[in-house]
């Protein structure tokens, strides 16, 4: 009589990679989430990244059931699954295996794709059997990479992909410059700094500033801004985040009224445009005044007060007149804002130059 701790499977094995196992069987859906969970994504107490999966979307889970209540569906896509430990596959010639699988200790299985259509095969009456791609991975951290790469070619939310970058770990190039700035990101969204709670991510879904916009600041100084050489100071990524939050801190104190209890539908300064303007403020600022603390960044912003039209009014920018609202998170609106803002904290900058007083240098002796 089999165990009801353990499940075997007739499986087709791949030859792909030496440091994997892939394979490929067949089994009924319940089976399916006997020994492997879908771990949706979130944070802890602490703000300790956790699980995989975007959330449940009711009305595509809905879609997909309604479908496979008809008699004549079928489903030939896979649910890829990957596996840690608890699992054991035996050789039996010609390509073919026996997959045990190992559920004791617990559940040993991690859904990597098919999420949605797996839980909408959960609510159907049917004994209806899905094909299964299993990935036997070394470690979690290998895991998440491979969940990473997978879904990187895929319509996932890249916001998604974003936040899960930082703990992972050997990716493209591309992808790891990415990382470093969504790490930054969730940095500012969960700990104390002027930023948290304010970031949209999907483990903080009730946020009203778009995490890509807050990557894209961070990866423009990483890339060619004070950013570049601060992250390889000692603690550099501490003082990256500190910076960003001393900026946006004098950023509520200058204008505040623009920022507390408004949204990025009444206040521009809240948009993605108004976000990613601020952020080649507070690199004129960084760079040219050596800004650190909250109040070096609110003394060089003061010049701004009364030239903008946040939350109403009208914007005078390049010969152009705009109604507030009328900025969109568009590149001409973005580098219009960009150039407006610069350009009046620049003129301040040079203006206070001029009138500083000149140092007294001492008189050469017998003079």
């Amino acid at each position: 009589m089999p165990s009801t701790d353990s499940l075997s499977f007739f499986a087709v094995q791949a030859k792909q990679s030496s440091e994997h196992t892939v394979l490929t069987f067949a089994a009924r859906a319940a089976d399916v989430l006997r020994f492997a969970l879908i771990d949706r994504i979130g944070r802890d107490a602490q703000g300790e990244l956790s699980g995989f999966q975007r959330p449940q979307v009711a009305a595509h889970i809905r879609e997909i059931r309604d479908y496979l209540e008809k008699p004549d569906a079928v489903l030939p896509n896979p649910i890829v699954v990957a596996f840690t430990e608890q699992t054991n596959v035996e050789d039996l010639g010609n390509g073919t295996v026996r997959l045990t699988i190992d559920m004791s200790q617990g559940v040993p299985g991690l859904v990597v794709d098919g999420q949605q259509r797996l839980t909408a095969l959960s609510e159907v009456d049917r004994d209806f059997q899905v094909f299964v791609s299993a990935l036997i991975c070394r470690d979690e951290a290998e895991l998440r990479r491979q969940f990473v790469l997978i879904n990187n070619t895929k319509p996932l939310p890249k916001s998604l992909i974003y936040e899960l970058l930082p703990s992972v770990n050997d990716l493209p190039p591309r992808l790891s410059r990415r990382s470093v700035a969504a790490d930054l990101t969730a940095r500012l969204n969960f700990e104390h700094t002027a930023l948290q709670g304010y970031i949209k991510q999907h483990t903080q879904p009730d946020g009203i500033i778009a995490d890509t916009v807050v990557q894209k600041i961070i990866m423009e100084s990483l890339t060619n801004g004070v950013m570049r050489e601060l992250i390889d100071t000692p603690r550099g990524r501490d003082r990256c985040v500190r910076l960003v939050s001393n900026f946006f801190e004098a950023v509520k104190k200058v204008f505040p009224e623009a920022w507390h209890g408004q949204k990025p539908a009444t206040s521009r300064l809240l948009h993605g445009a108004g976000i990613q303007a601020m952020g080649d403020v507070m690199e004129v600022l960084a760079a040219r005044m050596d800004a650190k603390s909250v109040e070096d960044f609110r003394e060089g912003l003061e010049c701004l007060k009364g030239r903008t039209a946040w939350t109403g009014g009208e914007w005078e920018i390049g010969g152009e007149i705009r109604r507030w609202n009328s900025l969109q998170n568009v590149n001409r609106d973005i580098a219009l804002l960009k150039h407006y803002l610069v350009s009046i904290v620049k003129a301040d900058l040079r203006k206070r130059a001029r009138i500083a007083p000149t140092p007294l240098f001492e008189q050469a002796e017998g003079a």
